[in-house]
């Protein structure tokens, strides 16, 4: 019975797929729990800190830094992070997707350079014709810190010598397993359109003297801000790749039930038919009286 054969073979492929599903779920889920966690106890300084900043900046009065000087955007750099895996779903399309987009509308009034930071992002933008500064896309999870301020001594080296008149972010926030939220966040200059309407919370004694302070604190906030990008699309990612391989191994459930149902109609249908060629040879027989 050839297709009885094949489809046995087919069962057994696709639970050993179903295996490996099932691994990698349980994989997604402890990098889950780690970057979820990450995630949770850091949101609130990389929240609270912006204003902070604002704040402070604001309070040392005629303090300028080169962080909060807003120019006409005609040269930008784009940052855009994804996973340097796939098997998340449409983690990494979508993203893309909506990079691209905001690419496009930005490109029409300045020139555009992109640092892709995920694998997939690497080897997406090289089919396009956006120009790429540099990129990072080897094993970005494990180098968090070396990878954030790298990056952040790049950016502000560009955007202090005038390089490019700001920077932006695109990543995938972590809102809920079920739906990250795609982000597109300026990065320089910092926000200084909104320092006039930011409040002092305090008036600081300032020593050492305040530029020295801001400026450290300036620096400080975009070295963290980046590692806040990137842990966050992290758990994003892993929270999708977790539903995709859940999803994943459930269709091999439903696959393997539909396929072994298949499986024993054929079976029970093989039966059927020889004992029906039993019956007729002892009824061929009996009426030639043999």
């Amino acid at each position: 019975m050839p297709a009885l054969i094949d489809l046995r073979r087919r069962i057994q492929s696709i639970r050993n797929t179903q295996q490996v599903t099932q691994a990698m779920k349980t994989v997604a889920t402890a990098r889950f729990k780690k970057a979820h966690r990450q995630v949770m106890e850091k949101r609130p300084f990389w929240h609270a800190f912006p204003e902070l900043a604002m704040s402070l900046s604001r309070a040392a009065g005629g303090v300028w830094h080169p962080f909060l000087e807003i120019r006409p955007e005609k040269r930008i750099e784009v940052v855009v992070i994804t996973a340097d895996k796939g098997l998340c779903g449409a983690f990494n399309s979508n993203l893309l997707s909506n990079a691209v987009n905001f690419l496009q509308q930005k490109k029409s009034a300045a020139e555009v350079e992109i640092i892709p930071v995920g694998r997939k992002a690497s080897l997406y933008f090289k089919r396009h014709e956006f120009h790429i500064d540099r990129s990072y896309a080897d094993r970005i999870e494990r180098r968090v810190p070396e990878v954030s301020l790298e990056l952040a001594r790049h950016l502000q080296h560009r955007f202090v010598f005038k390089e490019v008149d700001a920077v932006y972010v695109v990543y995938n926030e972590f809102k809920s397993i079920l739906a990250p939220k795609i982000t597109v966040d300026r990065l320089l200059p910092l926000g200084a359109e909104s320092i006039a309407e930011t409040p002092v919370y305090l008036q600081p004694d300032w020593e050492p003297e305040a530029r020295k302070i801001i400026d450290y604190l300036l620096r400080f906030y975009l070295k963290y801000q980046l590692q806040h990008y990137l842990i966050e699309s992290q758990a994003a990612e892993q929270a999708a790749r977790m539903l995709a391989m859940e999803n994943a191994t459930k269709n091999a459930e439903e696959l393997i039930a539909d396929l072994v149902l298949l499986l024993n109609k054929m079976r029970q249908a093989s039966i059927t038919r020889e004992l029906l060629e039993i019956q007729t040879a002892v009824e061929a027989l009996r009426q030639q009286g043999v």
